[in-house]
């Protein structure tokens, strides 16, 4: 596998439960994996644990591995290049990768491209008039047209692992679009894999090969995209799938999850979306979630599994 995360859990001081709690995900060479989840469900930690980077003061057990290189292990310059060569991330905001003050040629100059390989980069993440781009500072550019920049830095290392974190939500429907292409169409080129942190379900079952979602720290579901979407069997998934708008269906009433998510204040004997979950019953509070196998393939660590099974497959 090109990243496995073996039962990695991530403690902070001062809190009722982990960041990250018993997560154990895979990604082989050329797949592209998603992961969902509201916001404050570990997903960008668990994310940021492929390049060894984790909350300050903060505590881990389990493995992460990248290419069987296991990173929580990694120190000094070792370190420094496996950051440098073997993962990119993509953030959200493009603007926080890249310095106000300096040129996007100096950005892809950093990242050990010349003048021809990043004029070369520019022009393969779609940019016009690359030579004259190198030039320019990032206030002159689009958010979309960063984006790309960002892209064509995150490529210039030639990376096996792409990590991109919500990289397309803050662009306009048409530019995502074209961002989440230019990303599939590169990632195959360069038979990197590549993890997909959003918190739209409906986009990550479109796009993603596989996709596991979060819930409070905890993968609860893990599944191909095409049965994600179409027998959800963990309440949780069901529940973002409901309060999801679609382009397709705009007089679905949307049905958005009762309560609030959890915080790290929070901590639960039992499932901790037991108290937001409309299947739920007195035994859920102290049942301790666990992934049970589903029927077709894939997991969710769901108490009622059967019951949730058989009625999303018959709904």
């Amino acid at each position: 596998m090109l990243l496995t995360l073996d039962h990695l859990t991530v403690r902070l001081p001062d809190t009722a439960r982990p960041v990250l709690d018993d997560v154990s995900l895979h990604i082989a060479p050329g797949e592209v994996v998603g992961l969902v989840g509201e916001s404050g469900s570990g997903k960008s930690t668990a994310a940021k644990a492929a390049l060894g980077l984790l909350p300050g003061g903060a505590t881990a057990s389990g493995a992460v591995r990248v290419d069987g290189t296991d990173v929580l292990t990694l120190t000094g310059e070792d370190l420094r290049r496996h950051r440098a060569r073997t993962v990119a991330m993509v953030h959200q905001d493009p603007r926080a990768a890249l310095n106000p003050v300096r040129r996007i040629g100096d950005f892809l100059r950093e990242r050990g491209a010349d003048r021809a390989r990043a004029t070369e980069l520019l022009a393969a993440v779609g940019l016009s008039d690359p030579e004259h781009r190198l030039r320019q500072r990032p206030h002159e550019l689009s958010g979309g047209m960063l984006q790309r920049v960002v892209i064509a830095g995150a490529l210039a290392t030639h990376p096996q692992l792409l990590l991109a974190d919500e990289a397309t939500s803050a662009l306009d429907v048409t530019t995502q679009a074209e961002i989440l292409a230019l990303l599939r169409t590169l990632r195959a080129e360069h038979a990197a894999g590549m993890l997909f942190i959003t918190h739209d379900l409906h986009l990550a079952a479109a796009y993603c090969d596989r996709v596991y979602v979060m819930y409070a720290g905890r993968i609860v579901e893990e599944r191909t995209a095409h049965a994600l979407f179409t027998t959800p069997a963990h309440p949780y998934t069901r529940g973002l799938l409901s309060c999801s708008p679609t382009l397709g269906d705009t007089n679905r009433p949307l049905r958005p999850i009762p309560g609030r998510p959890p915080s790290l204040s929070d901590a639960f004997p039992g499932c901790p979306f037991a108290s937001r979950c409309p299947d739920a019953e007195p035994a859920c509070e102290t049942w301790h979630p666990e992934p049970l196998d589903l029927p077709d393939e894939g997991t969710a660590a769901c108490r009622r599994l059967p019951v949730a099974v058989r009625s999303t497959s018959t709904s």
